[in-house]
C-alpha cells in the first residue's frame, strides 16, 4: 500500500512526512524537520497531491463569511509558522486498553506511568523538545507517581500545562537538548 517516495500522515499525531523505508509492516519516514521515525503501516494514511479533493464553494457563502467581525483581541503570542504542536499523550486508562473493567487500581496506575516511560524513552531518543500528558485532575495519585517518574529523568524540566487549553489535568515536560 505504501511505497518509498510516498507522502504521508500520522493517523494519530499532526507529523507529516515521507516514505523512506517500507520493512513489511514498519515504515520509516522523515518528518519536516528531518527526523526518520518508525510506525506501523496501520498508522499511517498517504496523502493525495494535486485533485485528491475537488471543493466547490458558493461565491455569495465566501463573501458573507468575510464580512464577519473579528474580535477586538490582540493575541500577544507569536507562533513560528514552522512549530509543531507538542504530542499529546493522554493517560486516561479508558484510552490505554479495551477492557479495564476487571484490572485493580494498582494495576491501572501501572499501566498508565509505563505507558508515560514508553512515550518519554521515545522523545529522549528521537529528540523531541516538548510533549504534554494528559492525566485528568481526580484525586491527584496518577499526577503525583508522574512528577516523581519525571524526577527521575535528567535534563528535563516539567510543568502544568496550559491552563486555558487543559485545565488543571496535564503536565508539559521538556527536554533539555546539547547539555554536556
Amino acid at each position: 500500500m505504501l511505497n518509498k517516495g510516498d507522502k504521508v500522515s500520522v493517523l494519530d499525531d499532526a507529523m507529516d512526512g515521507i516514505v523512506v523505508e517500507v520493512k513489511g509492516a514498519d515504515v520509516t519516514i522523515e518528518t519536516l524537520d528531518g527526523f526518520n521515525l518508525t510506525f506501523k503501516s496501520n498508522e499511517l494514511i498517504k496523502i493525495e497531491s494535486g485533485n485528491a479533493l475537488n471543493f466547490s464553494f458558493n461565491k455569495s457563502q465566501v463573501i458573507s463569511e468575510k464580512e464577519v467581525a473579528k474580535p477586538n483581541y490582540i493575541n500577544k503570542e507569536k507562533k513560528n509558522k514552522k512549530e509543531i504542536p507538542a504530542p499529546e499523550f493522554d493517560l486516561h486508562i479508558e484510552k490505554l486498553v479495551k477492557n479495564h473493567k476487571s484490572l485493580s487500581n494498582y494495576d491501572i496506575l501501572t499501566i498508565q506511568l509505563e505507558t508515560a516511560q514508553r512515550h518519554m524513552d521515545f522523545a529522549v531518543r528521537n529528540r523531541i523538545p516538548k510533549i504534554v500528558f494528559i492525566h485528568g485532575v481526580g484525586e491527584g495519585v496518577l499526577k503525583s507517581d508522574l512528577d516523581f517518574l519525571l524526577g527521575r529523568y535528567d535534563n528535563v524540566i516539567f510543568q502544568e500545562a496550559n491552563y486555558q487549553k487543559y485545565g488543571q489535568g496535564a503536565t508539559e515536560v521538556y527536554f533539555k537538548q546539547n547539555v554536556k
